[in-house]
C-alpha cells in the first residue's frame, strides 16, 4: 500500500519547493522585508544543515579520502589581470535583449529556448537578434515585439580597492573559482612536492552579474561552488580514462552519496558550438528539476589552456618539471565542477512526496543529509496527538 502511495505522488512544481522551503526554513527570498533583491537567496536553519553536509560529503568523498587530492581556499577577490589572462575580461558575457516597452532584461538565448525550444549556445549577436526578429519572438514580461537587438553584457562584478572608485585599484570578484586554482599552482607545487596526476579541490563562492530566470536557487547573482582542477601528464596519462573515471565518479556521488533517483539524472555531450574554445570534451550531467532537465554538474577537458594563459600574462614559470626524466612541460587539467546550490535545490526536489494520506508533504532525504537527526517528543497519553501533531 505504501509503495502505491509513493508512486502516486505527483511530481512538485517549483512553486510547491519555494513555499516548501520558505515555510520550513530551507531558504528565503534575499532581502525579504524590503521587498526583495532579485535573484539573491538566503539559507535558513534547516537550509544551512543541509547545505553543510553536503559540502562536508562532498570534501570528504573528493578531497579527504582520496591520495591524489589536496584542498585550496583562495581570495574571493582578485586581480583584474588574472581575468584578463583567463579571458574573462573579454568574452566572459551573455548575450542580452531589452525590452523597449516594459524595460526589462532577457538573455538572448534564454527567450529563443523559451519560445522556439532550441538551443543556440556559441551563435554570435547578429545571429540571435535575427532569429528573434525572424520568429516575432514576444518580451516575456509584457508581450510586446519591440526589443532591442542582442547586446553583450559582461558578468564580473567589478570591485574598487580604496577610498575612492577613481583612485583605487580595479579587481574583481572572482566568476569561477578555478582561477584561484590556476594562479596558485606553482605555490602549490613548492608547498607540496606533489607528483602527476594530482587535483586541487575548492570549495567557495562565486558571483556573475547575469540575468536569470526566476527558477529559486538553480542560477543566483552570488553562489558556492566546488570545483576540482585535475593535472596531468598528457603523454603518460590517458585523458580519456580519466575523463570517464571522473564521470563515473560524479554520478555516484549523486546517486549513492546524496541519494537522488538515477531515472531523474542525464549526461548532454557540449556539441562544437556550444563547447568552450580551449575544451577538448564538456559533458552535463543533468538533473530533473520541475522547470526540466539542467546542467548540475560539468565535466570539460580543459587541456593546458589556463596556466599557458597565466604563463603568458604573468610572465611566471608554471611549468612541471617531472622528477624522474627533468623533462618541464606544462600539464593538461580536467574538470569537474558543481554549483552547491544546485545539489541542495536537487536534493529537496528529489526527497519531496506528498503524503496523500495524510494529507502533508514529507521530505524523504537520505540519512547522512536530515537537518535533524535527533527529535525529543513530549509524553503524552493519547498517542494519536502527538501523531497530529
Amino acid at each position: 500500500f505504501l509503495h502505491s502511495v509513493l508512486k502516486s505522488s505527483r511530481m512538485p512544481t517549483l512553486s510547491d519547493i519555494t513555499s516548501l522551503a520558505k515555510r520550513r526554513g530551507f531558504f528565503f527570498p534575499g532581502s525579504d522585508i524590503y521587498g526583495g533583491l532579485a535573484n539573491t537567496w538566503d539559507y535558513g536553519p534547516l537550509g544551512v544543515e543541509l547545505k553543510r553536509k553536503i559540502k562536508d560529503l562532498w570534501w570528504g568523498k573528493f578531497v579527504t579520502h582520496r591520495p591524489d587530492m589536496i584542498g585550496l581556499d583562495s581570495s574571493v577577490i582578485s586581480s583584474s589581470k588574472v581575468w584578463e589572462a583567463s579571458g574573462h575580461l573579454s568574452s566572459f558575457a551573455d548575450a542580452m535583449v531589452d525590452c523597449k516597452t516594459c524595460r526589462s532584461r532577457t538573455r538572448a538565448d534564454h527567450l529563443i529556448e523559451d519560445a522556439q525550444g532550441i538551443k543556440v549556445e556559441g551563435q554570435s549577436l547578429v545571429e540571435l537578434s535575427k532569429i528573434i526578429q525572424d520568429n516575432k519572438i514576444a518580451c516575456p514580461s509584457c508581450g510586446s515585439k519591440d526589443l532591442t537587438d542582442a547586446r553583450s553584457f559582461n558578468l564580473l562584478f567589478p570591485v574598487h580597492l580604496g577610498i575612492l572608485a577613481q583612485s583605487g585599484d580595479l579587481a574583481y570578484l572572482r566568476g569561477e573559482t578555478a582561477q584561484g586554482i590556476f594562479i596558485n599552482f606553482k605555490n602549490i607545487l613548492d608547498s607540496t612536492r606533489l607528483r602527476l596526476p594530482f587535483g586541487v579541490g575548492q570549495l567557495g563562492k562565486s558571483f556573475r552579474n547575469e540575468i536569470t530566470k526566476g527558477q529559486a536557487t538553480f542560477r543566483t547573482l552570488e553562489f558556492e561552488q566546488a570545483e576540482i582542477e585535475y593535472f596531468f601528464n598528457p603523454q603518460e596519462s590517458n585523458w580519456e580514462e580519466l575523463y570517464e573515471s571522473w564521470l563515473t565518479a560524479m554520478k555516484n556521488f549523486v546517486t549513492d552519496t546524496l541519494g537522488i533517483k538515477a531515472e531523474n539524472l542525464r549526461t548532454r555531450e557540449h556539441d562544437d558550438q556550444e563547447r568552450s574554445f580551449y575544451s577538448k570534451r564538456t559533458v552535463d550531467l543533468e538533473y530533473n528539476y520541475p522547470f526540466g532537465f539542467k546542467e548540475l554538474w560539468g565535466l570539460a577537458y580543459r587541456t593546458d589552456y589556463d596556466l599557458t594563459q597565466h604563463i603568458k600574462h604573468s610572465g611566471k614559470d608554471l611549468t612541471y618539471t617531472d622528477p624522474m626524466t627533468n623533462q618541464k612541460f606544462v600539464p593538461h587539467v580536467i574538470e569537474p565542477a558543481v554549483g552547491i546550490d544546485r545539489l541542495v535545490l536537487m536534493v529537496i526536489c528529489d526527497a519531496y512526496w506528498e503524503d496523500t494520506l495524510n494529507k502533508r508533504v514529507v521530505l524523504k532525504l537520505t540519512p547522512s543529509l536530515a537537518p535533524y537527526t535527533v527529535a525529543v517528543f513530549p509524553l503524552l497519553r493519547n498517542n494519536t496527538e502527538l501523531v497530529g501533531r
